[in-house]
């Protein structure tokens, strides 16, 4: 009876710690949602379809969902395409520098989306490095690459941003195979395409399908890129969303757009939640970095070289560009784009100067990596201990802001936050409260994994020695999910520094962030904005990637993000 009564006990607390983080989103997720769908369908008081009529019978918006549609499958088929072998390589060999590689790969992913289409308009734009050195070298008077508002430079964009979700993803999975399912196959005489026919890729299959739809989602959901890369001509629904609002103010085309695309991502993040349970059956965790042979053969040193040098020139020649770019003027290098950063030169009474976009992006990281550590905590605790049965429902839900666009946050937030008691519409809180309800479930699912893995002896031999709940918290707990919990940190930092559609939304003239002012920047002609573009991408991508090197130092092994 006691014992039944301290098992009551208990699972009211880890009831009351899940019930935070639903409060949480109750109110800033659910109910802006419930006002995007009542502005969709309810006018004065009716209910109202038109406006979806409208979205499905228009031309202009069809062509609009059939643009996002296609171009996030031809995005992920790419990006799959150019991972999986990166994918091999580092799971399956063991090379001086593998680490620091697997850590500039991921550097694209944290970086804001603005800083991600500024790094390839350096690198691959018309007056890019690659244009420049080519006409210098080829004696040439245009430029060579004109890529400029393609189709083709949002490809190259995006599977530059999601490599890292399919090579860690898949790549950890593989690195976690178990050898002696091979060496088996092996020694029954299957030679080596026998053996990844019939057991490495069925075993596979699942958490290529989840990384797969992952970078799917990413892709449509796009908004940074496919707004500064892809120019007027292209239009996602989240970009679409953005100028139906900002533009020509017609909040019941945008409210209806968010609920077509709602629906699409929810459907999705369901697929992918049950896609993940599967694909964590094929890993063993205790192979992480044990397997790998050396690069001995000639073939092998073909292979990984190969690879080396793409990751280097794919994902390192746009960071290098946009760094070189904030430095080069027409008179050589100089400093004049960090300078002019200090300096009114439109000499505009409104003028905010962009080095406060600086701090404000600091101030807010720092209060939505406090919240959003908090409540991804309560989250992940109440995953880890409570019923089955209820935490497989709440799992997909605790990871809805990961698939609902933050052009639509943003939009919700207009829309709900306006009157009594909530009404934080011209509040400074509002960007943190954004910024945190995307950063939590990155946050959650950076701790959930420790937590899960603490084995439940250890909480109950502490128990029987007497020790209390925060005693065994800290003596169990703690010094196990302590380095989870910096990693979650990290990431709800670095993810609020470069946090843009919702910020586009909710953010006013006088509380610019660093991916506000970036964008900016690139809106407007001349050198010194564009100059000034890259200094602050550039700002912003050493602060992200400094971040996420900590991330990777503090890291558990065999762990991954998503």
């Amino acid at each position: 009876m006691k014992q039944a009564i301290k098992a009551h006990i208990k699972s009211g607390h880890i009831s009351l710690l899940g019930l935070i983080p639903l409060i949480f989103l109750g109110i800033f997720y659910f109910y802006p949602l419930v006002k995007i769908f009542q502005t969709s369908f309810m006018q004065n008081g009716l209910w109202e379809t038109e406006k979806l009529k409208t979205i499905v019978s228009d031309s202009y918006y069809a062509e609009t969902l059939w643009f996002t549609f296609w171009q996030a499958l031809v995005s992920t088929f790419l990006t799959l395409i150019l991972a999986l072998p990166g994918a091999y390589v580092f799971a399956r060999y063991k090379f001086i520098g593998k680490k620091i590689l697997q850590s500039v790969t991921a550097v694209p992913f944290v970086m804001p989306t603005v800083v991600v289409a500024a790094a390839f308009q350096a690198f691959l734009g018309t007056n890019g490095l690659v244009n420049t050195l080519v006409m210098e070298f080829m004696g040439m008077h245009e430029p060579l690459i004109r890529i400029n508002h393609t189709i083709w430079f949002i490809f190259i964009a995006h599977v530059f941003y999601n490599y890292t979700v399919v090579f860690r993803i898949v790549g950890g999975f593989w690195a976690g195979l178990e050898q002696n399912l091979v060496e088996a196959a092996q020694m029954s005489g299957a030679n080596n395409w026998q053996i990844f026919r019939k057991i490495t890729l069925p075993l596979l299959t699942p958490a290529i399908i989840t990384a797969g739809l992952l970078v799917f989602i990413f892709c449509f959901s796009s908004f940074g890129v496919i707004l500064i890369l892809g120019g007027p001509r292209f239009a996602t629904i989240e970009v679409e969303i953005y100028r139906q609002t900002i533009n020509f103010f017609n909040l019941p085309v945008a409210a209806a757009l968010s609920i077509i695309q709602i629906i699409f991502t929810f459907a999705l993040i369901w697929v992918y939640s049950w896609l993940q349970r599967k694909a964590t059956i094929a890993v063993n965790s205790d192979y992480h970095g044990k397997i790998g042979k050396p690069v001995k053969s000639v073939k092998d040193k073909i292979i990984v070289t190969t690879n080396i040098c793409l990751i280097l020139l794919f994902i390192g020649g746009p960071l290098f560009a946009l760094l070189l770019g904030s430095f080069t003027t027409e008179n050589g290098f100089s400093l004049i784009f960090y300078t002019t950063m200090l300096q009114n030169t439109s000499q505009s009474v409104f003028f905010v100067p962009p080095v406060k976009g600086i701090f404000f992006s600091l101030g807010f990281a720092f209060v939505t990596m406090i919240s959003a550590v908090i409540l991804g905590l309560f989250a992940a605790l109440f995953l880890a201990r409570g019923k089955k049965l209820i935490t497989s429902v709440l799992d997909p839900v605790f990871m809805l802001p990961l698939s609902t666009s933050a052009v639509t946050l943003g939009f919700g937030f207009i829309l709900a936050l306006d009157r009594p008691p909530l009404n934080l519409r011209t509040s400074i809180l509002i960007i943190p409260l954004a910024h945190t309800l995307v950063a939590f479930p990155f946050v959650v699912r950076s701790i959930l994994p420790a937590l899960r893995s603490i084995p439940k002896n250890l909480r109950e031999a502490a128990a029987l020695l007497g020790a209390s709940r925060w005693n065994v918290w800290k003596s169990v707990d703690l010094p196990i999910t302590g380095r989870a919990l910096l990693v979650g940190a990290i990431f709800a930092f670095t993810i609020s520094l470069g946090e843009f559609g919702a910020t586009a939304f909710v953010a006013r003239p006088h509380t610019p962030t660093m991916p506000l002012a970036i964008y900016r920047f690139l809106s407007q002609p001349g050198a010194i904005n564009y100059g000034q573009a890259m200094a602050m991408s550039s700002l912003l991508m050493l602060v992200t990637v400094a971040g996420f090197l900590f991330l990777e130092k503090f890291g558990l092994p065999g762990q991954r993000e998503f």
